[in-house]
Formats: structure tokens, sequence, C-alpha cells
């Protein structure tokens, strides 16, 4: 099967950081592929206009498209692109963080030319269901759970988080809570490493150095063994201001669970539900400060509890394969 990978978002800077990569190219370990680039810009900007994309790939889409059995786009959430009114082919949608606004009233028109919306955010069936005759599956992401070995670190004087989805823009560090970690690293016990991404390192270097904070806070902006980083950190914290920013299921604390550390997670992060079903870490209700500095006041004091239940069911829950097999049945209706 010949499947075309539509990518709406730049490469890293540093290979192998970005979830939305790293789950395509497990897909296409198994079930081949090729990919196109249809974001134009070699940086991400939160202002070009989503409509310009695939613009400037119009020729080599209709030159792929004959020998494509079917197409697999990636994107936050859905929207309707131009270039989709081309396709020929079954279209599968991953929308990665949800189904988002364009899904209500005439405007889900033009979802009758996707063969199947994917979500891994459970949070979406309501409105999934809404939408036929469109088809849809819920598919929880998987990862490659094997890299990841369990390395109990007993929590004493104070907590090592690692942070987890890096801003891209400088206005994330105040919506994905970097500041607001800056800010609590100050006062309570806590000691944060940044995994980076190659974006905006001299921005956070400003931010730590104007709080006097260079001992308290470690930042890796290069490719690293993530196993070996885990194994030296309590928990792996992802925050974001609204569900849009970050992947409902993020790879770095699918990772973390893996390796037996909590998650310290923003409740409108849809994978907030699984942590609380499963009591592996703490949700932090609002990014603020005073929601910040309870829920990790409550990591702290629940963490062996926290940790035995990471231990108990990360490494099962988020195994690679039954995504893969999931995708392989939507995959087979689509192409069949």
């Amino acid at each position: 099967m010949n499947i075309l990978y539509h990518l709406t978002s730049p490469a890293p800077p540093i290979p192998g950081t970005d979830a939305v990569f790293q789950e395509i190219a497990a897909l296409r370990r198994r079930f081949g592929g090729e990919c196109l680039q249809l974001y134009p810009l070699r940086r991400p900007s939160r202002i070009f206009p989503k409509i310009l994309y695939g613009l400037h790939q119009r020729r080599a889409l209709r030159r792929l498209e004959p020998a494509v059995d079917l197409h697999h786009l990636y994107y936050a959430t859905l929207y309707p692109f131009p270039w989709l009114r081309a396709l020929r082919k079954p279209l599968i949608y991953s929308a990665v963080t949800g189904v988002g606004e364009h899904v209500a009233g005439g405007r889900a028109a033009w979802l009758k030319t996707v063969h199947t919306i994917v979500s891994c955010n459970p949070r979406d069936e309501v409105a999934l269901r809404a939408l036929r005759p469109a088809r849809y599956r819920i598919i929880r992401p998987g990862i490659a759970v094997e890299r990841f070995s369990p390395a109990p670190l007993p929590l004493r004087d104070e907590l090592i988080l690692l942070v987890g989805s890096a801003p891209w823009i400088r206005r994330q560090f105040r919506t994905k809570g970097i500041d607001l970690l800056l800010d609590a690293a100050g006062s309570l016990p806590l000691r944060l490493v940044f995994l980076w991404r190659g974006l905006l390192r001299k921005e956070l270097q400003r931010h730590v150095a104007r709080r006097g904070l260079s001992r308290r806070v470690e930042i890796i902006n290069e490719a690293t063994d993530v196993n070996r980083l885990l194994a030296r950190v309590h928990a792996t914290a992802v925050l974001a201001e609204t569900e849009r920013q970050v992947k409902a299921y993020p790879h770095s604390l699918m990772e973390s669970l893996a390796a037996g550390k909590p998650a310290l997670v923003s409740g409108c992060i849809p994978m907030a539900d699984y942590v609380v079903e499963k009591q592996c870490g703490e949700v932090v209700p609002r990014l603020t400060p005073d929601d910040l500095r309870a829920a990790l006041q409550r990591l702290m004091d629940h963490y062996g509890q926290h940790q035995a239940q990471a231990l108990a069911h990360g490494r099962a829950d988020f195994a690679l394969a039954p995504m893969l097999a999931a995708y392989g049945e939507v995959y087979a209706q689509a192409g069949g």
C-alpha cells in the first residue's frame, strides 16, 4: 500500500524531538509510504494563514497522486485546507489535539471528502459522533516502550522535574507555563530540566538568568538519550493554557510513564483524564501560580503512590503495537 503522509508543520531543528514526526516515522516503518511537506516555512509561525498551506506543493501533489493508494494528513485540529478538494484517493485525517471548531453546522460539509477522522482524544467522542456520516476512530497513541527502563528514584530533598513540549514561539513561555514553573522553582524545593527543541534557547536562558535560577535549571538542547534522562528525574510536566497547544497525549508524558515517572499535566490536555483515572500524577486545573504550586505540592506529598501507579500502568497502556494495529485496520478499510 502506497501512503502519502501530509506534513503540516516544519521539521524540528533537532531531529527526533517532535511527537507527530515520531508517530509518522513509526507508521512508515510498519506500512511504508512517503511524506509531502505542505507547511511552506522553515520555522513555525502563528501568523502565517493556514489557508495558504500547500500552495507551493500543488504540482508535486498532482504528480504523486496517481500512484497513491491513500492520503494521511496530520494537523492539530480539523481544518478545510484548500488542497483537500483536489484529492481523488481516500483521506485519513488525524487531529492530534482534538477536532476543534471547524465541525459545527454547515462548516462540517467539507468533511464528506474525508474517509476516516482519527483522534487520540476520547473527549472528542460526542463531537465525532455528531459528524455522521463521517467515519471516525479514537486511537490512543503508542510509543516504543521497550526503549524505556523503569528506574525508580526516591524523592528526598527536592523534586526534579523534566519539562516537555518546549515553546516554538515566544508567547508560549507564558501559555505553556514555562514562566510559572520558573517562578515556582524560586520558592519550592524544585529543580527543572528543560528538554528543548533547538528554538528560543537564548530566550529561555534570559528567563532563567532574570530569576537567578541558573543553579536550579538545566537546559538540554541537543539530541539525547531520553531513557537515561528520565532515570535522573522524578516526574515530567507538560502544561498549556488551552488544549490546542499540545498533542492530546504528549509523547514526553507517555515516555515518562513508560519509565515509571509520574506526570504533571494541565487539566485542559485530554491526557489529564488518564492521569486522574490511573492516579499516576497530578493535574493542574488552571495555569495560575496557585494552581501550579498546589499541584506540585500534591505531587511531592503523594509521590510514592503516583510512582507506583506509573510503574504499574505506563508500559502496558502506551505500547506501540495497539496503535499500529488500529491504524492498520483504518488503512485496510480506506484502501480496500
